[in-house]
């Protein structure tokens, strides 16, 4: 992976993040959190995706809807797990 191409992969789970901090209400991690729940839920929200065969449509914002939803869920898990314990 080119260094250009890794700054936007971060770049779009840093953007990613924030969203579902601001969608999951009281679920967020601060700034700095959301971003690296961001890049992970980027993983999973591509997992997710091509798990069921459905494409977020190409491009920037296929990109940025596929990671908000990955993120959403990882915050969603975290949230369970926190609870539990």
């Amino acid at each position: 992976m080119d260094p250009v191409a890794l700054i936007i992969f971060l770049a779009i789970g840093a953007v990613a993040g924030l969203l579902a901090g601001m969608l999951m209400k009281g679920r967020g991690f601060g700034i700095v959190g959301n971003m690296i729940v961001g890049v992970i839920g980027s993983f999973i929200g591509g997992f997710l995706f091509s798990a069921v065969g459905v494409g977020a449509g190409g491009g920037l914002l296929g990109s940025i809807i596929t990671a908000v939803v990955g993120a959403v869920v990882l915050l969603f898990v975290i949230s369970l797990v926190k609870r539990a314990t």
